[in-house]
């Protein structure tokens, strides 16, 4: 029989995550995305932001958690809902960054 409560995380992963609060006074969301950079920096992990949310790596624990921070930042400004769409990778059979992927990709292009 399997113990599912042992089953670890994965070690590593990468996170693209879009953060939406809900109910805000404007359409704007600049305020609260602002906060949320903010608390990516003070993590210490890799991340970067772009158009349409934030890619993050490191640790999955601290991946996660760092995307629940984010809810909680964002609620603690007086945000009473917030909705988040997450995709997440992660890999067994090589380390690879987020840069390394993009840097992939570009060597690929500049083939043809």
């Amino acid at each position: 029989m399997v113990d599912y409560t042992a089953i670890a995380t994965p070690p590593k992963c990468i996170a693209d995550f879009c953060l939406i609060p809900i109910g805000t006074a404007s359409p704007s969301v600049s305020t609260e995305i602002a906060a949320v950079q903010r608390l990516m920096k003070a993590s210490g992990l890799t991340y970067e932001m772009h158009s349409a949310g934030t890619t993050v790596e490191g640790p999955w624990d601290a991946v996660m958690r760092l995307i629940g921070q984010a809810h909680t930042l964002v609620h603690q400004n007086g945000i009473a809902r917030v909705q988040t769409d997450i995709r997440v990778g992660s890999r067994t059979d090589k380390e690879q960054t987020m840069r390394q992927k993009v840097e992939k990709v570009e060597s690929l292009l500049k083939e043809t």
